[in-house]
């Protein structure tokens, strides 16, 4: 986890991709600091390699997955 003191370029990177492996577009979360806090992106295929590689990004590991899929079933239908 980034500390406050650590600079914006050195914050780590995350990506989840939520398409097919096959699939023309790559669909994709992207967060920095943060993996719980991201945007929902679509690219090329090749544009999301470049993407990746410019953004040094991590692929979220199925954890990180589970914790945002549990957070966002949460807010979506609260609490059971």
């Amino acid at each position: 986890m980034p500390t406050p003191s650590t600079p914006f370029d050195r914050l780590p990177r995350y990506v989840r991709v939520r398409s097919d492996e096959a699939a023309t577009f790559v669909e994709f979360d992207f967060a920095i600091g943060t993996p719980d806090l991201y945007v929902e992106l679509v690219m090329p295929r090749p544009a999301f390699a470049q993407f990746c590689q410019a953004n040094r990004v991590q692929h979220m590991d199925a954890q990180m997955c589970a914790a945002i899929e549990a957070d966002m079933r949460k807010w979506r239908y609260g609490d059971a």
